[in-house]
């Protein structure tokens, strides 16, 4: 069951959670009628998700027989014992995310230009280092790349997403658990901590 508590609709806090991460999972449907699920890495550009890739391919086969697709990303910050609430029952047990999902339509970028500014993007997420010549569709090296990589837009008609940190708990329970995640101090506990601070009790 989907809680409202746990729904964002804040465009930027979306765009934000989007342009953090590198790494989605792509939706669609075969001529077969057999769904198919395709991790690879995505943008969020423009109100936009661009993945790249080869022309060839059964993803690709996918996408020619319908332009209809899915697109979601999720981020697990931390898993939460049933031991945490209860010393016995096991139902407690959960753990405590971000996700965003699309629904659209995928359609092919041909454009040089465009592409050349989202490959720029994709460095910048994938290589903030640099390292590297500006990505410019005038350059005989990246003309001729630019054109044998097939890029792919996903225009959403919606986007839903859900941030849970426990906003359904009572706040005696909630500070109790907080305390919990900042005792045990693994991984991304605090980060889990100080992000229930946020969006409790209510995200506003």
């Amino acid at each position: 069951m989907r809680r409202e508590e746990f729904t964002v609709t804040e465009e930027e806090e979306i765009r934000s959670f989007l342009h953090g991460m590198s790494f989605g999972f792509l939706g669609t449907l075969g001529p077969d009628g057999r769904p198919r699920v395709t991790p690879l890495n995505f943008v969020y550009e423009d109100g936009c998700f661009y993945f790249h890739g080869s022309y060839a391919g059964e993803k690709m086969k996918h996408l020619q027989s319908s332009d209809t697709v899915s697109f979601t990303v999720a981020d697990e910050y931390a898993l939460i014992p049933s031991y945490f609430e209860d010393p016995e029952m096991a139902c407690p047990a959960t753990s405590y995310f971000k996700s965003v999902t699309a629904s659209g339509r995928a359609e092919a970028v041909r454009d040089l230009e465009e592409k050349a500014r989202i490959f720029t993007s994709f460095m910048s997420k994938l290589q903030p280092e640099g390292g590297y010549a500006s990505i410019d569709p005038q350059d005989d090296r990246y003309r001729v790349a630019l054109k044998a990589v097939s890029l792919t837009r996903i225009v959403p008609d919606s986007i839903t997403a859900k941030f849970k940190f426990g906003q359904n708990l009572e706040q005696a329970d909630r500070e109790s658990l907080i305390r919990q995640l900042e005792e045990r101090g693994q991984n991304r506990d605090q980060e889990t901590a100080d992000l229930m601070r946020q969006y409790c009790p209510f995200h506003q």
